[in-house]
């Protein structure tokens, strides 16, 4: 019998490499990066889904599972996929729903999937739309919300709540990096607003075939002082409306050149779409006061910390407050994140105990940072990191050499959850789709429910940096291979 044992262990361990590699292995897909590849997460595993779009920013998915794209310079774009479990999917067709090379970032859809929603820099649009057909009807077209032009910063993003039907929440930016106009709150720059576009034919006096929109100062105030706040959610449970901010480039305090890693990006919380808070509609300080991420080297310091307000130097005739009533008369954010990471959206999971960023990524900075995907953990509603934490994200998916980037790597920009718990997203720079899919070991109904937030990791090669063989698969053949040589060294 020992005699036979060595082979016996051999053909056990070709039999799990084919097992591993069959389970593992997509043979309907094979596409892969122009770049290096990504790297995920022990507990996750990725796929290139679909390449050479334009520049793919919001998607999400329709009743039918099919993904719809805002594909700018383009319009709406439709992918169905062949799916075989996993991330093992293709493109099976890809349609133009609507051709609109205006349409640049936002997009929505009614709870019932027959209404989809999409913005230009200027105004928000809905359109029938039936998804079993695959048909948007575009003489159906109104015009929602108008009066949001102002350059800069275009991107309108859209929020249809799900907790209160047919409130729509549209974020506006600044019209440039230090925007003195959004001072003035009627100028209606760097806002966060809702709209009840369910009651707007109430509302509305019928002009020819036309109906009068929403002018965006006529939404009900959120907050302002948001220098561009481009990724919006609604927590599941509770709610809550919160927002990730990409904060002000080349700053300088008390004369010195802070820009490296000042002022912090944000996430911020908006209260209850009920209105029941007490910050609901407050100023959160851009263009006047703004995050502290770092505080090595941070002139004038005193007691302030990670999290806490700051003026910066203003042109001459701009007065500035002082320390201490950027940290009174303004909103705090609730988590601050470092200094140009550039966060481009948030999606929480089923049970609102984390939510998902994607950090587009630095061009102000000589070393290059962000470019990933990452987690923060949630309980009850509220991050369970403090506001003072330079922690509380955990890395999902990143690039292995930030070196390359942002020209030669992927740049994440839209998030959205398919109805198997798969996490999808968006490469904007390269014109690519990816889908992450969680191991089922790790998955708690598509979520963990850690109560802590973690220091950012995801970095490490042997973290999956194959698209294809996961942990465990590499632990039965390992395993197995010292069996095998134990055998023959006895």
């Amino acid at each position: 019998m020992m005699l036979y044992l060595p082979r016996i262990l051999t053909s056990l361990l070709y039999i799990s490499l084919a097992s591993a590699q069959s389970s593992d292995q997509c043979k309907i897909n094979s596409l892969e990066t122009s770049y290096e590849a990504p790297v995920a997460a022990d507990g996750w595993s990725y796929r290139l889904v679909a390449t050479e779009l334009s520049r793919p920013r919001g998607i999400l998915f329709d009743t039918e599972g099919a993904l719809i794209v805002v594909d700018t310079g383009v319009g709406l774009v439709h992918l169905e996929f062949e799916d075989q479990g996993s991330t093992c999917l293709r493109v099976r067709k890809k349609t133009v729903l609507l051709e609109n090379e205006d349409l640049n970032h936002g997009i929505a859809i009614s709870k019932d999937g027959r209404t989809l929603y999409a913005s230009t820099d200027d105004e928000v649009y809905s359109w029938s739309y039936d998804p079993s057909t695959v048909r948007l009807n575009s003489s159906s077209e109104r015009t929602l919300v108008t009066n949001m032009t102002n350059s800069g910063h275009t991107s309108r993003t859209l929020l249809l709540s799900d907790k209160h039907p047919g409130i729509l929440v549209v974020s506006r930016g600044s019209q440039g990096n230090d925007d003195v106009e959004a001072e003035d709150r009627s100028t209606g720059h760097s806002q966060l607003r809702a709209f009840n576009v369910s009651a707007l034919d109430e509302r509305s006096r019928p002009l020819g075939e036309r109906f009068r929109p929403y002018d965006y100062l006529d939404g009900d105030l959120l907050g302002w002082g948001l220098r561009n706040s481009v990724g919006v959610a609604e927590h599941p449970e509770t709610g809550g409306v919160y927002s990730v901010e990409n904060s002000v480039d080349n700053l300088r305090r008390r004369g010195r050149d802070i820009h490296r890693d000042n002022p912090a990006e944000e996430l911020n919380f908006h209260g209850f779409l009920n209105g029941s808070s007490e910050d609901q509609g407050g100023n959160y300080g851009y263009p006047v006061c703004y995050t502290i991420w770092s505080t090595e080297n941070f002139p004038s310091l005193g007691d302030l910390e990670t999290g806490d307000q700051f003026p910066a130097d203003r042109t001459r005739g701009r007065s500035a407050p002082s320390d201490e009533e950027c940290n009174t008369e303004y909103v705090p954010p609730v988590l601050a994140f470092q200094a140009h990471t550039a966060p481009l959206d948030i999606k929480f999971d089923g049970n609102g105990t984390k939510a998902y960023i994607s950090f587009h990524g630095s061009w102000n900075r000589d070393e290059p940072v962000g470019y990933e995907i990452s987690t923060v953990a949630f309980k009850d509603g509220r991050p369970t990191s403090p506001s003072n934490s330079t922690n509380a994200t955990t890395t999902i998916i990143s690039n292995p050499d930030l070196s390359n980037c942002p020209s030669d790597c992927f740049r994440p920009v839209g998030l959205a959850w398919d109805s198997e718990g798969r996490l999808w997203f968006s490469s904007d720079s390269t014109g690519e789709i990816f889908v992450l899919a969680q191991d089922s070991s790790e998955n708690n109904d598509g979520n963990n429910d850690d109560d802590n937030g973690g220091e950012s990791g995801g970095d490490d090669d042997d973290s999956a940096a194959s698209q294809f063989m996961r942990p465990s698969s590499w632990t039965v053949v390992v395993t197995l291979v010292a069996i095998i040589m134990g055998f023959f060294l006895a």
